[in-house]
């Protein structure tokens, strides 16, 4: 069996008396399918990649498949959670023992600056992925891995300072931040150096970090509303 670029994309059913053999059985065709679907996806793309080929690598039947899977968009998008949840907990990791929420902002931007150039990451979740599931499935899947992640930095930034904001502002902090993410992830994933492109973005990023930094080391006091502008009733 061919070798995932994403490992394990699907779970491995225990063994024991708790799972039967054919449970076992059945996890294990699922788990063939969604990580044989991983390796073709990635290298030839959503379109060039046939069904016929999928579970010739999988060695399984397609009647095993339709067992699974509705058809290739449902497989893809099986593929594309699995590989969104790894990024995810990749990206969990690096954010883990770090008491320093800028050491922690800049440990999470690195993680997520290597994973949007893994080749498995670039092709499916970046290039194929809103063609394949439509821009509103695309936003709903990549804001329950990656928007996560980036409210949990907003989170740690922000209490670094002395600012008391509400769940809506750092609702609204976090969604602009992750804007920025998803776009930086894409000019990462698309340009010809990635690697060079990931460094201008973490600079880039980094730099405003740097603001934020200085403003809560300031003790500066961030607006809550938009100030009045002047009064041009005559």
């Amino acid at each position: 069996m061919p070798k995932s670029p994403v490992a394990r994309l699907v779970p491995k059913v225990p063994g024991g008396s708790g799972a039967s053999r054919r449970q076992q059985y059945s996890a294990s065709t699922k788990r063939a399918l969604v990580d044989v679907a991983a390796e073709l996806f990635t290298e030839h793309g959503y379109a060039a990649t046939s069904l016929d080929a999928i579970v010739a690598g999988a060695r399984v039947t397609k009647g095993a498949l339709y067992h699974h899977f509705t058809g290739k968009q449902a497989l893809f998008e099986a593929v594309f959670e699995g590989v969104e949840s790894a990024a995810s907990r990749t990206i969990q990791k690096a954010l883990r023992g770090h008491r320093d929420p800028w050491d922690k902002a800049r440990a999470g931007l690195g993680a997520f600056l290597a994973v949007v150039q893994e080749p498995a990451y670039r092709r499916i979740v970046i290039q194929e992925g809103p063609a394949v599931l439509g821009y509103e499935r695309y936003r709903e899947q990549e804001e329950r891995s990656t928007f996560a992640n980036v409210l949990e930095i907003v989170r740690s930034v922000v209490e670094a300072g002395t600012w008391e904001l509400d769940e809506d502002m750092l609702q609204t902090f976090a969604r602009i931040f992750f804007g920025a993410m998803s776009t930086a992830g894409e000019t990462v994933s698309t340009d010809p150096d990635p690697v060079a492109a990931a460094q201008r973005v973490e600079t880039a990023i980094t730099f405003i970090l740097m603001g934020f930094q200085s403003l809560a080391n300031e003790g500066v006091e961030l607006p809550t509303s938009t100030p009045a502008g002047p009064d041009t009733r005559g």
